[in-house]
C-alpha cells in the first residue's frame, strides 16, 4: 500500500504537531505516530518552558545561563536565536488554547503575558519557567491535538512505526562537464502495528520528530516509545549525527519498584526542595555553590557519589517545609501520584534516584532544521541543533522544539514551492524469504541486555575499560540483530530493538572518542575538561557502503 502526501511527519510530540499545523496551510500532511497521538515525551514534561517575560530577567541572562549549562559546546548564534524567539512561540501556544499558570487573582487585570507565573529550575539565574501546574507537556499536547483534529489537511496514522527512510537519487549537472547523483529523502517504510503490514509513505518533505532514546538505559524517566528511532533511521540513511555521548540523567526519579518512569520535576527544587541523605543531612553544598539549584549533570553525579559512598538505595527530596497548601496548589499531579505509591510529600521526603532523561545529541541540522539529506528535516530531541551543547539547561527542550518547528516549517514550505517533484517509483517492502519468528527470546533478551550494559558501563560515570566492554558486547548484539532482521518478518519489537542497538552503539562510540570530562560526559580517567583538544562536537557519519 502506498500513501502520498506533501509532508510526512514521523512523531507526534510538540515539534511534530506544531510543524504539522503550520505546513498544512500549503499542503497535505501525513503524521505517523507509534502509539496514540498523545503518547510522546512532550506529554510527560512536567516542568515547563523557559522564556523571558519578567523585567528583572533578560535575553542576555537566559543566553548566559544556557551557555554555562552547555559547558563550552553550545553554538552561540543558535542559543541567541532560540532564546529571543521564545516569547513569540509562547504567545502562539496561548492562542492555540494552552492555559498557563498566572499570578494571583488581584493581578487578573494585567494582560495574560504579563501575568504569567514564572518558576525557576536548576541552572537558571531568574524565574522564567512558564508552566501549566506541574503538567505543562500534557497541557501543550492536548491543545495542539485539538487543533490537529480540526484540520482536514492532516491525516494522523496512529499505531504506525517507521522502519527506515526512503532515499532517491536525481541527476545534477555540474557545469558543462559531468553529472552526479544526489540523494534526497522521499518518504519512509512504515509498519502498521494493527494490521501487521508495511506501508510505503511517499512525501516531498519528511520530518523526523521522533523524540529521544531514554529506553536505551535500564532506568529512565522516558515512556516506552523513546527508542531513538529518528536518530537510528537518520544515521542509516546517511545523515550526520553528533554529540551522542551527552546523555542527561535526571537527578530525581521516584525510587519505588512500581513507579515506572515517574519523574519528580526539577521545579520541586526550584521552589525550595532540598536533597538530603538517609540521615536527613543536606549534601549539595559539598558539590556546587548553587546547592540544590545546580545544573542537572552536577546534581546527578553528586547523588551517584553519595549513593556509592553510603551504599543506600536512594537519597531523598524534601519540600515538606513549604506547607501542605502550597504543595497541593503548585504540584497537584505530583502530590497525587506520590500518594498512589504511599508517600505524602506534604509530610515526608520522597526517595529519589537519577534516571536517563534526555539526549543532547542527535541528527545534526542547520538553523532551519535541515539535515544533510535534501528534503529531510529533524526537530526536537531527535535533532542536534547546537542549542544544548554538553548539557541541556532545564526547560529549554520544549522551547527548542517550538522554535525549530516554526523555523523548519517556514523553510519546508519554501522548499515545497521550489521543488519540482513527481513521486518516484519506489519498490514495495520485500518480505520474500522471511518467515514468522519462532525465537522471540532473541528480541527480549537482547533488549534487556542492551539496557543493562548501557546502565552499568555507559552511565553517569564512565571509564575506558567500561566503554571497551560495552563496545565489544554491542558489536555482537548488532550482528545477532542484523541476521535475525533479514531472516524473519518485521515486528514492532524488532524495529525498536534494531534502533536501540544502533543508538547504543553510537553513544558508546561517541563516549569512547571523547577523552575528557565535560557536561554530561564524565570519564574517571580524564576527570578534567580539556578545551585545547576537545572543545568541539563529536561527529559521526555512516561509512559509504558502495
Amino acid at each position: 500500500m502506498k500513501i502520498e502526501s506533501d509532508f510526512l511527519i514521523i512523531g507526534s510530540g510538540v515539534a511534530g504537531l506544531m510543524f504539522a499545523l503550520k505546513v498544512a496551510k500549503v499542503g497535505t500532511v501525513a503524521l505517523v505516530t507509534k502509539k496514540s497521538a498523545t503518547e510522546s515525551n512532550t506529554n510527560y514534561a512536567q516542568g515547563g518552558i523557559a522564556s523571558v517575560f519578567d523585567k528583572p530577567d533578560s535575553y542576555d541572562a537566559h543566553i548566559d545561563d544556557t551557555l554555562k549549562s552547555g559547558d563550552g559546546l553550545c553554538d552561540p548564534d543558535v542559543v541567541a536565536m532560540v532564546v529571543k524567539d521564545g516569547p513569540a512561540r509562547i504567545r502562539e501556544l496561548i492562542e492555540f488554547g494552552v492555559q498557563f499558570n498566572t499570578k494571583s487573582a488581584q493581578d487578573s487585570s494585567i494582560p495574560n503575558l504579563e501575568n504569567l507565573d514564572l518558576g525557576r529550575e536548576g541552572g537558571h539565574s531568574q524565574n522564567r519557567i512558564v508552566h501549566a501546574q506541574d503538567m505543562t507537556g500534557e497541557a501543550v499536547e492536548r491543545a495542539l491535538i485539538s487543533q490537529i483534529k480540526k484540520n482536514n489537511r492532516i491525516t494522523v496514522y496512529e499505531n504506525h512505526i517507521a522502519i527506515d527512510l526512503i532515499t532517491c537519487s536525481t541527476r545534477v549537472k555540474r557545469g558543462f562537464v559531468t553529472t552526479t547523483h544526489e540523494d534526497y529523502c522521499c518518504g519512509a517504510y512504515v509498519f502498521d502495528r494493527s494490521q501487521s503490514r508495511v506501508k510505503t509513505f511517499c512525501s516531498k518533505i519528511t520530518l523526523l520528530a521522533t523524540g529521544g532514546a531514554g529506553k536505551v538505559y535500564l532506568y529512565t524517566s522516558n515512556p516506552d516509545i523513546a527508542t531513538g528511532d529518528g536518530i537510528a533511521m537518520g544515521y542509516r540513511a546517511g545523515t550526520t549525527v553528533a554529540n551522542l555521548e551527552f546523555v542527561q540523567f535526571h537527578p530525581t526519579c521516584l525510587y519505588h519498584p512500581d513507579a515506572k518512569n515517574f519523574l519528580i520535576s526539577e521545579a520541586v527544587r526550584g521552589e525550595g526542595g532540598r536533597l538530603i541523605d538517609s540521615q536527613g543531612k543536606p549534601f549539595m553544598e559539598k558539590y556546587d555553590p548553587l546547592k540544590d539549584l545546580a545544573c542537572r549533570d552536577v546534581v546527578a553525579r553528586a547523588i551517584d557519589t553519595e549513593l556509592k559512598k553510603s551504599g543506600d538505595e536512594s537519597v531523598f527530596l524534601d519540600i515538606s517545609h513549604k506547607g501542605e497548601a502550597f504543595i497541593k496548589n503548585r504540584f497537584p499531579n505530583l502530590y497525587q501520584k506520590a500518594l498512589q505509591f504511599g508517600f505524602d510529600m506534604t509530610q515526608e521526603p520522597l526517595p529519589v534516584v537519577p534516571a536517563a532523561h534526555y539526549i543532547c545529541g542527535g541528527v545534526t541540522t542547520d538553523m532551519e532544521g535541515r539535515t544533510d539529506i535534501r528534503h529531510l528535516y529533524a526537530v526536537g530531541e531527535a535533532a542536534c541543533t547546537g542549542l544544548h551543547g554538553a548539557n541541556r539547561l532545564a526547560s529549554n527542550s520544549l522551547l527548542e522544539a517550538l522554535v525549530y518547528s516554526h523555523r523548519a516549517a517556514a523553510a519546508a514550505m519554501e522548499d515545497l514551492k521550489k521543488f519540482q517533484f513527481n513521486f518516484p517509483v519506489i519498490s514495495p517492502w520485500d518480505e520474500m524469504s522471511t518467515t514468522d519468528s519462532d525465537e522471540q527470546i532473541m528480541v527480549s533478551h537482547n533488549w534487556d541486555e542492551i539496557r543493562r550494559l548501557m546502565w552499568n558501563y555507559v552511565g553517569i560515570v564512565r571509564s575506558d575499560k567500561r566503554l571497551e566492554r560495552a563496545k565489544r558486547r554491542i558489536e555482537i548484539i548488532l550482528k545477532e540483530i542484523h541476521d535475525y532482521y533479514w531472516d524473519f518478518k518485521i515486528t514492532s519489537d524488532l524495529i525498536e530493538l534494531r534502533n536501540l542497538a544502533t543508538v547504543a552503539d553510537l553513544i558508546i562510540t561517541c563516549a569512547t572518542h571523547r577523552k575528557e570530562s565535560r557536561g554530561l560526559h564524565y570519564n574517571i580517567e580524564y576527570p578534567e575538561r580539556n578545551d585545547n583538544l576537545w572543545q568541539k562536537d563529536t561527529i559521526l557519519r555512516r561509512p559509504f557502503l558502495g
